[in-house]
């Protein structure tokens, strides 16, 4: 599975680089979310702009693992760069109703911005 990293202080985005999203991949990137939140990293931004193709709901099965990862943590679990192809796929899935999703990297960037301004706010830190 091919892949890519990038830790900041409040969150880590994992940018899938494959074309496609199937049962071949989506153990390895259920891993690399377990990884992610063992080494502390409580908001996770997964973006799949590369994802051109996913033929199964089951596959993204995956994203609700880092979901619920990040929510016992603490934190948000947001994907990103959803195409025309996936769209429907995960609105069959009804995955929406329990992963965040939005349209951009810098959208979810300040999304987790923002909430950790609100806890800070709150005095939830």
């Amino acid at each position: 599975m091919k892949f890519s990293v990038d830790k900041h202080e409040k969150y880590v985005t994992l940018k899938l680089k494959e074309p496609k999203f199937t049962n071949d991949n989506a153990p390895g990137l259920k891993s690399e979310l377990y990884l992610l939140n063992a080494e502390g990293f409580k908001n996770i931004i997964v973006d799949l702009s590369h994802v051109k193709e996913c033929s199964d709901a089951q596959d993204l099965s995956c994203l609700l693992v880092g979901d619920r990862l990040c929510k016992s943590a603490g934190g948000l679990f947001i994907v990103t760069g959803i195409n025309d192809q996936l769209a429907p796929i995960i609105e069959l899935s009804n995955i929406f109703q329990s992963v965040t999703f939005v349209n951009t990297l810098a959208e979810g960037t300040d999304f987790i911005f923002m909430d950790e301004l609100e806890k800070e706010f709150r005095g939830d830190k």
